[in-house]
């Protein structure tokens, strides 16, 4: 509709009238009463029900009306009086309601205001109700609470007839001063921007109750002199006060809410692009223009000139029009092009179809609007036909979606590192947006990238083809996917949808991005691989169940906290058999040993690779693939660092292997594995716990622990290894865990890991059949061992126990000067009972009797050249290194036995040992664990015997 009218000039100065300020509201309010009339039409019947009984339901606190909450609530606005359709419109929603006046009284509420795209261009039965409530300023705390609670009951009334409405309390009052409260959620923008906030509230606003604004009579010229001027009306009773509302004037936008409001378009522009694009676009022309109008007052003065087309007043028709007069300044025709395209997509009218759905209104708007583009009918139905738009159209498009939001956020992040701590947006708010833009667009190894953030309704695909590349002839575990096709020979001319490294990776991407779900056809070409139709379908129901789609966004309180894992999926063996190479031959090997990890009697490894997907509290996913080296070791190192970061909730681990060779075992196995590991470190909702966790795999040992916050682990290709990794001194206690299935050829061990304890010296035996084995478990939780020939106990126990009795009893005296604590030497024995190895405590008073011989005694010295050598004492003779030198040890021997009575061969042993502080030249050791003076007097004593 296009109305003319004569311009209204106030001059402040000559003087007006109340006759003129009439006038002029009403021309507002006829372009109100067109916007409301536009916005009703957008809507189903019920949701219009919503609409036109807003006011009613604030007005009056009745208890048949929806958001009724008590007899207390405030009520009334201020000048309202429901029209008889308003009335009519109640009773339809509550037929036992009957309107009575119940007189004068001050109302509670100012002003009830409609804002955004209800109305305009932009608008859809899709779109929500954003609704401005103001109180009047001196309403109680309680009376505002209870406003509040009644607009989250009107909220849900309202959804139940399927409108998203929300109601935002404040008073403009608190508007002016800044004090409103609110923080970033779904649909506020927290401290991000008041002015800018402001600006599109006077140009997009529908009036529905209450006192009208007073910015409208306050001309465009004037707007510096804005509170002047409004006092003057009210002071020359040009209006009456309770007539007006008045949330302040908006002559310009700082700079400081540029940063903030533009990261707030950002955040929104995740999951709806379009209409972030544009506001985006005028937040950089406004902070870029040398001389910005702003469209709110472009708007008002082209009421007051009376320039009343509707049409042309459209908040998205002038929002564009700024936009092109900007962007052909500056010659960014490709940038245009994109307003455009955002603009006619965001409208949702497809205007290349016959019998479309919508408003004639918009449909005509659009029209002339999509005719001065010179775009054609081609060009129309690509961007009409999203429903079948493609992978690699949405990838592109995508592309230049986050070009823009990449280019706006550089932007952005200049200016606030420019103006620092003067921004308008809070640090704590700007944090929470950053870290929400992070989560979504920022590139990482791994990271999956959701291609599809609301600009299509699907790329669900009928038929897709998935083929290794060695199908192709080429080398590499690759994978290519292929669409509609049925003759793999075409794969040489068809294009492919995507490539990827790895079987895995590309259905999760395919599952994530919507092309793969259960209607759609498979076709796998295998190549070198062994992966079938079967598995890819086993595949995407575990991802089904495991992620459900699409991911709810990370919310307002992860988002404030450090990120963390949430759970894990792992996928093992995808298109591997991990007995190729036995299955090849026609060999099974037949053992009782089941563990997945050293199966049969090969000790095989049955992981061959892995596939994790991990899901983090920022709705962030990944894929990462281990098929190289210890595979199964470093998928859990890198769970377990991830965890440490955050380990007062464990993530959920799940395990899935295709149903062929044994997968169910290994799934099962590696599901209690995780979970062991993850206890052991983090029980309690602490951690990392000081253990050495042990795992036996494919002959081999590794001993994972954490060095600080960092995991890592050791290899070790043997016992002999494994038995020099656990003797090595520690910083502090460090008890070995064994894995469950760890150890079960050394179940003597494996007791003795269980029986150790901090502080105390252990001494563990075993004596069968002439062998006797012994280990120690030092005060640090380091294991000594030794095997040899013994007939009985005290000769087995006695020599080590007579040494470590000196070795007590000197640190003993050592330590009642400093005060530190002394452990006890116990012993216990190793014995077999009910199928299990159990470590009994045997206190070995006869085995600590002093033995027949003499004193052998050992002292390290520190030489010239920083290498140690040993000074040897025997009874009251001295061997030095200093006069013996190489010979030192042969000499000491053939004194010995040179003392002896009888030519048996037993063994030379120790008594005592004392080694310097610097035993390793770089560091200097107040304490020496009794570990390294073990490790020194098997050194010693074997070349004593040799």
């Amino acid at each position: 509709m296009t109305v003319q009218a004569l311009p209204i000039v106030l001059d402040f100065e000559e003087g007006i009238d109340r006759k003129t300020l009439k006038r002029l509201r009403d021309r507002f309010l006829l372009v109100n009463r067109q916007r409301w009339e536009r916005a009703c039409s957008a809507l189903t019947w019920r949701q219009q029900v919503v609409l036109e009984v807003l006011p009613l339901v604030f007005h009056l606190n009745h208890p048949s009306l929806p958001g009724y909450l008590n007899g207390l609530c405030p009520e009334g606005i201020c000048g309202y009086t429901p029209s008889r359709s308003t009335i009519n419109a109640a009773r339809r929603v509550a037929r036992s309601f009957c309107f009575r006046d119940k007189g004068l009284r001050q109302p509670d509420i100012d002003s009830l205001f409609l804002m955004g795209s209800p109305g305009t261009l932009g608008h859809s039965v899709a779109s929500d109700l954003d609704v401005w409530l103001c109180h009047r300023a001196d309403l109680s705390e309680q009376g505002v609470r209870s406003l509040e609670r009644k607009a989250d009951k009107l909220s849900e009334w309202a959804a139940s007839l399927g409108v998203e409405l929300h109601v935002f309390v404040f008073s403009a009052a608190d508007w002016r001063a800044g004090r409103q409260q609110v923080e970033v959620t779904g649909e506020n923008c927290g401290s991000a921007q008041h002015y800018l906030l402001l600006d599109e509230f006077y140009r997009t606003s529908i009036h529905l109750a209450g006192q009208y604004p007073m910015w409208w009579l306050v001309p465009v010229d004037s707007e510096g002199d804005y509170d002047d001027i409004r006092q003057r009306l009210v002071d020359c009773r040009f209006i009456r006060p309770d007539e007006y509302i008045d949330f302040g004037p908006v002559p310009s936008i700082p700079s400081e809410e540029f940063p903030g409001a533009g990261i707030w378009q950002l955040y929104k522009g995740i999951d709806a692009p379009w209409k972030a694009i544009l506001k985006l676009l005028l937040i950089e022309c406004y902070a870029t223009d040398r001389a910005p109008q702003l469209l709110s007052a472009r708007f008002k003065q082209s009421v007051h000139q009376g320039l009343l087309d509707v049409d042309e007043l459209d908040p998205y028709i002038m929002l564009y029009r700024r936009l092109e007069d900007w962007l052909r300044n500056q010659q960014a025709e490709g940038r245009l092009e994109l307003v455009r395209r955002s603009l006619y997509l965001k409208t949702g009218l497809p205007l290349s179809r016959a019998g479309m759905v919508g408003d004639q209104w918009r449909i005509d708007m659009l029209r002339r609007l999509v005719a001065e583009w010179q775009w054609d009918e081609e060009r129309l139905k690509s961007l009409d036909d999203r429903q079948g738009w493609r992978a690699e159209e949405v990838i592109g498009l995508r592309r230049t979606i986050v070009s823009e939001l990449t280019h706006s956020y550089r932007l952005l992040s200049r200016m606030a590192r420019e103006q620092g701590t003067d921004a308008a947006i809070s640090p704590h708010d700007i944090n929470l947006l950053g870290r929400k833009l992070y989560a979504a667009f920022q590139r990482k190894a791994g990271k999956v990238e959701f291609i599809n953030p609301g600009l299509v309704p699907s790329l669900a695909e009928e038929n897709l083809s998935f083929h290794h590349q060695s199908e192709q002839g080429r080398e590499g575990e690759g994978w290519l996917l292929f669409r509609d096709l049925e003759d793999p020979s075409d794969a040489f001319w068809k294009p492919v949808i995507r490539r990827s490294g790895n079987l895995a990776e590309l259905l999760v991407w395919c599952y994530c991005n919507g092309l793969l779900n259960r209607a759609t056809r498979l076709n796998v070409r295998a190549g070198s691989s062994v992966a079938t139709v079967t598995e890819v379908r086993e595949i995407l129901d575990v991802l089904q169940a495991f992620l459900p789609m699409p991911l709810v966004p990370a919310s307002r309180q992860a988002l404030t906290r450090e990120v963390r894992p949430v759970k894990n999926l792992l996928l093992v063996n995808v298109a591997t058999d991990p007995q190729a190479h036995l299955s090849e031959r026609g060999l099974h090997k037949l053992s009782a040993r089941n563990d997945s990890l050293g199966f049969s009697g090969g000790h095989d490894n049955l992981v061959s690779t892995i596939d994790q997907i991990a899901l983090n509290s920022w709705q962030e996913l990944s894929v990462q693939h281990y098929a190289a080296g210890d595979t199964l070791i470093q998928c859990l190192k890198n769970v377990l660092a991830q965890v440490a970061a955050s380990p007062s909730a464990l993530p959920e681990i799940q395990v899935f292997a295709p149903t062929r060779g044994h997968g169910a075992a290994i799934a099962r196995r590696l599901q209690e594995l995780f979970g062991d590991v993850l206890r052991q470190f983090f029980s309690g909702g602490l951690g990392p716990a000081p253990v050495r966790y042990l795992i036996e795999m494919d002959r081999r040992y590794f001993l994972l622990q954490f060095n600080g916050p960092e995991p890592g682990f050791v290899a070790l290709n043997s016992r002999q290894a494994l038995m020099q990794a656990l003797q090595q001194p520690q910083e502090h206690y460090l008890p070995l865990v064994p894995d469950r299935h760890a150890l079960r050829d050394e179940p003597e061990l494996r007791a003795v890991c269980e029986a150790s304890e901090p502080d105390n010296l252990q001494v563990f035996w075993s004596l069968r059949a002439g062998i006797g084995r012994l280990w120690v478990v030092d005060e640090c939780g380091s294991i000594w061992s030794r095997t040899m020939r013994a007939q009985r106990r005290s000769h087995l126990l006695g020599p080590l126990l007579r040494f470590l009795d000196n070795l007590q009893e000197r640190r003993m005296l050592r330590q009642l000067d400093m005060g530190g604590p002394t452990g006890e030497l116990r012993c216990y024995e190793l014995e077999r009972r009910g199928g299990d190895w159990q470590a009994v405590p045997r206190p070995d008073q006869q085995s600590r009797v002093a033995l027949p011989g003499f004193e052998v005694q050992a002292v390290g010295v520190r030489q010239g050249d920083g290498s140690l050598s040993f000074d040897v004492f025997c009874q009251d003779r001295e061997f030095t290194a200093e006069e013996y030198g190489e010979q030192l040890i042969p000499a000491v021997a053939h004194y010995i036995r040179s003392l002896r009575r009888s030519n048996e061969p037993y063994p030379i042993y120790l008594t005592d040992l004392h080694l310097p502080h610097d035993l390793e030249p770089q560091h200097y050791q107040r304490d020496i664990q009794t570990c390294q003076y073990l490790q020194y007097l098997n050194v010693l004593e074997r070349a004593l015997n040799r």
